[in-house]
């Protein structure tokens, strides 16, 4: 079966850090670009960040940068969002996706290019 499997989420204090991560099965997940989404309510759903198929290029949104770090472990099919200094605004429910081929620049791609999804994981950050 072709899926991703994201785990992770939870509650955590403005300030704390949080680490969600992301299995892949059904296809080989050196060959995409990956990414990490998320989505308020209320809100359309943004790209957070991705990574290239070789790690060589990475992409964060300006209002995660220097907070977040996207990785990725090609043989164990897995890709991690490392979370710190997690703030009330970073609340949102969170999407691991994968992007077939290799990408100079991945922040140029949509939403719509990414063709794996993960279920979804809420990350609350409140006092």
């Amino acid at each position: 079966q072709v899926q991703l499997v994201e785990s992770g989420g939870g509650l955590v204090q403005p300030g704390g850090s949080l680490r969600l991560s992301c299995a892949a099965s059904g296809f080989n997940l050196r060959y995409y670009t990956i990414g990490w989404f998320r989505q308020a309510p209320g809100k359309e759903r943004e790209g957070v960040s991705c990574l290239s198929t070789t790690k060589s290029s990475s992409h964060y949104a300006d209002s995660v940068k220097g907070r977040f770090t996207i990785s990725r472990d090609n043989a164990k099919e897995m890709m991690y969002l490392q979370m710190n200094s997690l703030k009330p605004e970073d609340t949102a429910v969170y999407y691991c996706a994968a992007s077939l081929g290799y990408r100079d620049n991945c922040a140029t791609l949509l939403a719509s290019d990414f063709q794996k999804w993960g279920q979804g994981t809420q990350v609350t950050v409140s006092s």
